[in-house]
């Protein structure tokens, strides 16, 4: 019979009318707001991350092959779209989707208003689901390999900034060979994803026209995209893709085409990171105060088991899985009070946040159940590993002194 877990039940069930149970009570208390803390911070971090991550690769896929080319503009130098390492990419597992695109700088020019925007030219294999979720007025359209569609899709804060609307007639102006080529196109759509950056720069439209206004045939494209069925592989799919496309093009991940953006998200980790350890000191700290309470308050009974014998080692393991349970219960409380705001964020979208500043119009949660199994395994780790030290104390007492005392 394991007789140190026997004594601490007897501890936590007679315990609740003497000094320490209110002591208890806050310690619990204590561990459950911080585990709730850990929680929320979590999920709204990696919720935040993963938001971002999404809308950045809806405009820029996961992957992006092109010409190797010494300038940054966005006039990229044309591709044959029929490339044989395609089909042995599309074969290769984690590879979702992979499409062509093509880009041309241009400007839209509405009344006295003018806006430097990118015509981003997309071909009948492009995947419009993530635009699709994203339109707030009218809807995409179809992209046929026979004939050019005018149809384009523009974004809310340049539809706000030349007044236009669906349905409106869109002039936009190129640039080629220092002589400027205006376009009319016809708008099928507006969209919003809050990335405020990349809004107000892509028009979406069909890749014919670039390739007319450009001077290449059919078969020519800027580049492809390339999507991947899990974005923690993208490093791993990046160096698959960028051996298989052959010397004369170079295939670069999102992370490579907008470091700035994936730095900033890396940052938020720090935050994360500082809060995990505050939250954690603050809960072993009042376990190690509560521990002291207890130790104190039954220092006749542990000369008692001093005197009939007992060793130390069990003397410690009785407080110690007496604090067990007390972190054991503060856990409880803290899942399901952390779990139950995440879920009302999740399902309600209580708390709002302005697009402009935080790219999404209310706070992202993401529930990953391994995030909350380490959380809980690690609390438990830490505080019980910051128990050991002051459980010292009881090699400390002297039998005869603590039965005296009693």
């Amino acid at each position: 019979m394991n007789y140190e877990l026997f004594i601490a039940r007897r501890i936590v069930h007679s315990g609740r009318g003497s000094f320490s149970g209110p002591v208890v009570k806050i310690a619990i208390a204590s561990v459950a707001i911080g585990l709730a803390v850990m929680i929320i911070a979590v999920a709204i971090v990696t919720g935040f991350q993963k938001q971002i991550q999404e809308k950045i690769t809806g405009f820029a896929a996961h992957i992006q092959i092109a010409r190797f080319d010494e300038n940054s503009s966005y006039e990229l130098s044309p591709v044959n779209r029929n490339q044989k390492f395609l089909t042995e990419l599309k074969s290769v597992k984690g590879i979702r989707h992979i499409q062509v695109f093509g880009t041309k700088a241009g400007i839209i020019k509405a009344a006295e208003q003018m806006q430097g925007v990118v015509f981003h030219g997309v071909g009948s294999d492009f995947d419009w689901k993530f635009f699709n979720d994203k339109m707030v007025d009218g809807s995409t359209f179809r992209v046929s390999d026979t004939s050019a569609n005018d149809s384009v899709i523009i974004s809310r804060s340049i539809s706000k900034l030349l007044k236009l609307n669906t349905g409106d007639a869109l002039r936009m102006y190129f640039f080629i060979n220092n002589q400027a080529r205006g376009r009319k196109f016809v708008i099928s759509g507006i969209y919003e994803t809050g990335l405020e950056e990349f809004d107000r720069m892509y028009v979406f439209g069909d890749i014919a026209h670039i390739q007319k206004l450009n001077g290449w045939d059919s078969s020519q494209v800027s580049g492809f995209e390339v999507y991947i069925t899990d974005y923690r592989d993208i490093e791993k799919m990046g160096k698959t893709v960028y051996d298989a496309v052959g010397y004369d093009l170079n295939a670069r991940t999102i992370r490579d085409l907008y470091p700035q953006l994936f730095d900033w998200l890396s940052l938020q980790d720090m935050n994360v990171v500082i809060i995990l350890v505050l939250m954690i000191l603050v809960a072993g700290i009042t376990m190690i105060s509560t521990l002291l309470i207890l130790i104190l308050e039954r220092t006749g009974m542990i000369g008692m088991l001093k005197a009939l014998g007992s060793a130390n080692t069990s003397i410690r393991k009785v407080f110690l899985y007496n604090s067990a349970y007390i972190i054991a219960k503060g856990l409880l409380w803290g899942n399901v009070t952390g779990l139950l705001l995440c879920f009302i964020q999740l399902r309600f979208h209580v708390i709002s946040l302005p697009v402009e500043s935080y790219f999404m119009s209310f706070v992202p949660i993401n529930l990953n159940f391994l995030h909350i199994i380490l959380l809980n395994a690690g609390t438990i780790i830490c505080c019980i590993a910051m128990l050991l030290i002051p459980s010292y104390i009881i090699t400390k007492i002297s039998p005869v002194k603590a039965i005296r005392m009693e």
